[in-house]
Order: C-alpha cells, then sequence, then structure tokens
C-alpha cells in the first residue's frame, strides 16, 4: 500500500488552511457592513456578528433623541445604559439567522482542524481509520461551506435593506464579509480534495486487497 498522501490531500490541506483563516478573521471581525468613511456626519461606522461601531447612534426607542450610542462594544454589552434596549433593534431576525449559521460553520472548521491534524500529523494511508477520517474531514468541510453559504447569503440579502441600519445608502459591505465568501469556497473547494483523497486511498486499499487475493490463490495453484 502507498504511505503517501497523494496530491489531493496535500492540496486539500493547504485549502483548508486558507478556509480556516479566512472563516476565524470573519467571525470575529466588526467589519462585515461598514461606512463610508468620507461622509461626514454618518452615525453608524461598521459593524460585524458579534460587535458594532457608531459615531452617534441615537437611541431608536427615544423620540427626544437625548441618549446616544458611540464607539464599539459587543452586542451583549452589559455595562452600557441602555445597550439592553435597543438590542432587538440591533439584532433582527436575519442577523441572528446569520450568526447561528456562521456559528455553525465555525465550530465545524474547528472540528475539522482537530481532525486535519490527525491526518496529517498522526495518520497515514497505511493506518486502518484513514480513509474513514478522510472522508469525514470531507464531509464536514462541505457542510461548513454549506452553513456559512447560507449565512452568507442571508446577510447580502437583507443587511444592507432600506429602514434598518443609519444610512444604508452609504453603507457597503466590508473586507470581512469578502473573507466569509473566501472561507465559504474555500470550504466546499477543501471538502473536495478530501472526499477525492478518499476515494482514492478507498481504490487503492481496494486493489491492494485483489492483488493480494490473486497472489494467494496462485500460490496455492502451484502448491
Amino acid at each position: 500500500m502507498a504511505k503517501k498522501r497523494t496530491l489531493s490531500g496535500n492540496v486539500g490541506v493547504a485549502v483548508f488552511i486558507f478556509a480556516l483563516i479566512c472563516i476565524f478573521i470573519s467571525f470575529c471581525s466588526s467589519s462585515w457592513l461598514i461606512s463610508d468613511r468620507r461622509i461626514t456626519g454618518a452615525k453608524f461606522d461598521r459593524l460585524g456578528l458579534w460587535t458594532h461601531c457608531f459615531r452617534s447612534l441615537p437611541d431608536p426607542k427615544d423620540e427626544y433623541q437625548r441618549r446616544f450610542f458611540v464607539g464599539c462594544r459587543w452586542i451583549y454589552d452589559p455595562f452600557t445604559t441602555g445597550y439592553d434596549e435597543i438590542r432587538g433593534y440591533l439584532m433582527p431576525p436575519f442577523i441572528i439567522a446569520t450568526q447561528f449559521f456562521y456559528t455553525l460553520a465555525f465550530i465545524g472548521i474547528l472540528l475539522s482542524f482537530i481532525l486535519v491534524l490527525l491526518f496529517f500529523l498522526c495518520c497515514g494511508p497505511d493506518q486502518k481509520y484513514f480513509v474513514k477520517l478522510t472522508f469525514l474531514v470531507g464531509i464536514i468541510m462541505v457542510a461548513v461551506g454549506f452553513c456559512s453559504g447560507l449565512a452568507i447569503i442571508v446577510f447580502a440579502i437583507w443587511a444592507n435593506q432600506d429602514g434598518w441600519m443609519l444610512g444604508h445608502e452609504n453603507n457597503f459591505f466590508g473586507w470581512a464579509f469578502a473573507l466569509a465568501i473566501a472561507g465559504c469556497l474555500a470550504s466546499f473547494i477543501a471538502g473536495g480534495f478530501f472526499l477525492t483523497e478518499g476515494m482514492v486511498q478507498k481504490k487503492k486499499r481496494k486493489y491492494l486487497k485483489e492483488s493480494q487475493s490473486r497472489f494467494e490463490m496462485e500460490q496455492e495453484t502451484k502448491a
């Protein structure tokens, strides 16, 4: 049996690392949606899945606009007075859906990271569970791509809609959103490479088993 991974496996690891970096950074970033910095007087600055940054956001529940929110805050900030009261405004259903699907993708790629370490450092094609491990990584990465893709689609459709975030006409999708797209595509590609590697190694094992069976039959015939 060949004791080396094929090109599919090695490329799969490289693409996986790229997907991991993209998804990890975009998950933690506050630049999914950003305001055009050339616009003076803009109240909104930028937002991510878990952090919002404002230049001067008036409390949407205060008709007299006596309270404003300035700077960057974690969405569940317990220390800023009144911030919990506008959480419903800051987290409409589409944001919650985006967080949910992208968190699934984030958990999936962290799990894949552990499995890829086993794949790359500990397991070789000659070991019993190598094929199953390879297929498992491939399936998880495809699922990561699917979940992150859903999050991206939901965010792209509703994040910059009229009537939600102030100054929507001057807002645009940020670099973290671009990283999320890149991570999604890379996840599908990495999953495809790992599934290909699994199929190749499975065929190699089948061919070796058949070759051994033919050899044993020939030896018995000669005897």
